[in-house]
């Protein structure tokens, strides 16, 4: 299993990770509404209202996950990031591969 995390602004989340979720790609998406971030962009400190995504795939859909968030993503340069967690209920990883598919 991996964690998926990105970040965009608030109005598109919904719409990313709804797109997720009907591919199958993930088994759930968290919006994290308020995020503040700050980052270099083209020579410049930039501030931005944000939201964080945090979604969780199968391994095996891990790659695929990646390559949609990227193509639906709108930024130029979206963070995506996939963590691994080392403990997870096994429970939770059953569903998570029923809800998928895998």
């Amino acid at each position: 299993m991996k964690v998926l995390l990105t970040t965009c602004e608030s109005e598109q989340a919904t719409s990313i990770v709804q797109k997720m979720l009907q591919e199958r790609l993930v088994g759930c998406g968290n919006i994290v509404d308020g995020v503040k971030s700050m980052y270099w962009w083209k020579g410049e400190i930039q501030k931005d209202p944000e939201a964080l995504i945090i979604m969780e795939t199968p391994d095996e859909l891990c790659s695929s996950a990646i390559a949609r968030l990227t193509e639906i993503h709108p930024y130029d340069v979206p963070k995506i990031m996939a963590l691994e967690p080392t403990d997870v209920i096994e429970a939770y990883q059953l569903w998570l591969r029923e809800e998928t598919g895998k």
